[in-house]
């Protein structure tokens, strides 16, 4: 593939509106355009779809070039196959490909590595992104899949395909730099958005809360995995009376069983459901609106946003004891932690959180200050920036990489 005339410009790949996909999108659009960075957005211009990613960065879609993701009707490529990037980054002429979300091709891509199948030329040294879970690198008994997956990885970093590699776990990350110490892999913080502070009086009339209530957020969609169903079984076994309130935001999944102990909760005053997509200014409302935060999270073995944005408002929280959750909140004593499931042991932490004194409740919310130096936007910015750089500057330099 013949180098692009303008070497500073770059490809956003991103087909997906749903869960944290907009955020991140939103995230390295914005940096690289602070960069000086000239921008094309591949994304699903459908009508809802661009309406949901107006819903976050309206400001920024003036200033980039935007092109459909999605195949044309009668292609047959999937729209998260190496193939379908490699379309998207000869039609839009930029230097290199980052993929707001790695995972979306990872799979596909490292297997067919493994067996040989490498991607489009085009893309060797050019196709780089935010790789979220590659839990194949500590996997303690590697299923097929991911001994695929992790011989893929090595091929295709080792033949140079991957550049840069942003990692969001940081016990990951640490295996892979040390695994292959010349790879263009960078540790990236999940962050929380900018100004991500608000009034909290304004934030519990916008959305209807009452002001004597401690406010528990769940924040995001209530897939089982997220535990939601965990926080209102405790909350529905503890006394009308409580002081406890379950703010719940964002759009929830089809669940029956979820929707009527929800509407339970709300009938007997002690829930507030606002059952739709959450936009970036309600988002900071919602946070300063509650008093703690739940991540009740199921066999949860990464990061969390909504940690990072818990931390960025100043909010304790009460989350699994399990993984990066755990480690984050009992290293920084940002809240109370729980074993993953239990719902006696949360429902005690509810309790003790809703009961919690001024001196406690200051102890906590210094954690999350302290944590939130960690992933702010502006340690965000600097990674990413620094990667994608130093990637523009080794174009066409031949480049393998051996793993120790």
């Amino acid at each position: 593939m013949e180098l692009p005339q303008n070497r500073r410009q770059v490809l956003i790949f991103e087909p997906s509106v749903d869960g944290h996909h907009i955020g991140w999108l939103r995230i390295t659009t914005e940096d690289l355009l602070g960069a000086g960075h000239s921008l094309t957005l591949a994304v699903d211009t459908r009508a809802k779809a661009m309406e949901r990613i107006a819903g976050q960065m309206a400001d920024l879609l003036s200033r980039v070039k935007v092109i459909s993701a999605l195949p044309a009707a009668g292609d047959r490529t999937k729209v998260t196959s190496a193939a379908r990037v490699a379309a998207c980054l000869k039609e839009s002429g930029a230097a290199i490909v980052f993929l707001a979300n790695f995972n979306d091709l990872a799979s596909d891509t490292l297997r067919r590595a493994a067996l040989g199948r490498m991607p489009d030329a085009a893309l060797r040294g050019r196709l780089g992104g935010i790789y979220f879970r590659p839990l194949f690198l500590n996997a303690s008994i590697l299923s097929f899949n991911q001994t695929l997956k992790k011989i893929g990885f090595r091929r295709l970093l080792s033949g140079g395909w991957l550049n840069p590699l942003l990692m969001i776990d940081p016990l990951l990350c640490d295996i892979a730099q040390k695994k292959y110490p010349h790879a263009p892999i960078y540790l990236l913080a999940d962050p929380y958005p900018e100004h991500f502070l608000a009034e909290r009086a304004a934030a519990r009339r916008q959305f209807n809360l009452p002001d004597d209530r401690f406010v528990f957020l769940f924040y995001g969609g209530g897939y089982k995995r997220k535990g939601l169903h965990l926080a209102v079984e405790a909350m529905l076994q503890l006394p009308t009376s409580t002081k406890a309130f379950l703010l719940c935001a964002g759009q929830q999944p089809q669940n029956n069983q979820l929707q009527r102990d929800l509407e339970t909760l709300r009938s007997q005053g002690r829930a507030e459901i606002v059952n739709r997509y959450i936009s970036a200014q309600e988002e900071k409302q919602v946070f300063a609106a509650c008093d703690a935060v739940l991540l009740p999270y199921i066999r949860h073995p990464v990061g969390s946003g909504v940690l990072s944005r818990a931390a960025g408002a100043g909010k304790p929280v009460i989350a699994s004891d399990e993984y990066f959750l755990g480690h984050v909140v009992r290293h920084y004593g940002m809240g109370l932690l729980f074993p993953s499931g239990q719902v006696p042991e949360l429902q005690n932490a509810i309790v003790r959180a809703a009961s919690a004194g001024a001196e406690e409740l200051s102890r906590w919310r210094t954690g999350a200050h302290a944590f939130a130096k960690t992933c702010s936007r502006e340690v965000v910015r600097s990674v990413l920036v620094t990667a994608v750089e130093s990637t523009l500057q080794t174009l066409n330099l031949p480049h393998e990489i051996q793993p120790k």
